[in-house]
């Protein structure tokens, strides 16, 4: 069965590589929505953006993020319809701690998984956003700023370096996305800290 799921992997990464934007849009859709390709879209990117101008490299990020939003989008909706179905069975504790992170964090709960890669458990965020009644055009906006990031990010690292980019990023996977927890983590902290500090001099 392992040997199975690897051939089909191998053979979509094939598919998307010969077919460029649209493949690369496909692959996307499936890793949001129901499969899971682990680093794929990465290093895809990486792949068909090395040696190319930041024009093509552009085109490729934009059709990985049009079919992320959209394999998000069927995995929101199943969280949505399916609503009564997962409440009943997901502990109270685990739904009473998800509730309370959409309500402290709000968009930030979509967009910084978004930005993390594997082991990041995005889709359980995006269900979760479903599950809670997020509204729709905030989980789309925090998907879109999220994945763009990340993709770009790869894209701009591809043009710029190509091969070092693409051996960086299959050796240093973990420690990337440590460092851009970290560094995202500091950013929000900031954020509300600074948010927090004008509050309190508007009410003196």
């Amino acid at each position: 069965m392992w040997e199975f799921i690897v051939a089909l992997a191998e053979d979509l990464y094939s598919l998307a590589l010969a077919l460029g934007g649209p493949g690369l849009f496909l692959i996307a859709v499936g890793d949001s929505s129901f499969l899971s390709l682990p680093e794929g879209n990465d290093i895809l990117i990486v792949v068909l953006s090395t040696g190319e101008t930041w024009g093509v490299m552009t085109y490729y990020v934009t059709m990985t993020v049009i079919g992320s939003v959209c394999g998000c989008s069927l995995l929101f909706s199943v969280g949505r319809r399916g609503g009564a179905f997962m409440e009943k069975r997901m502990k109270k504790s685990r739904l009473h701690d998800l509730k309370r992170l959409y309500n402290q964090w709000g968009s930030w709960a979509i967009i910084v998984p978004s930005i993390l890669p594997p082991p990041t458990p995005f889709k359980v965020f995006v269900l979760s956003a479903g599950l809670l009644g997020m509204p729709f055009w905030k989980f789309i906006l925090a998907v879109i700023f999220g994945r763009s990031i990340r993709y770009f990010m790869w894209g701009t690292l591809a043009v710029l370096y190509g091969q070092l980019a693409k051996t960086f990023l299959e050796n240093n996977l973990p420690l990337i996305g440590l460092s851009l927890f970290l560094l995202l983590t500091g950013a929000i902290i900031g954020y509300f800290l600074i948010w927090a500090r004008r509050k309190r001099r508007i009410t003196q």
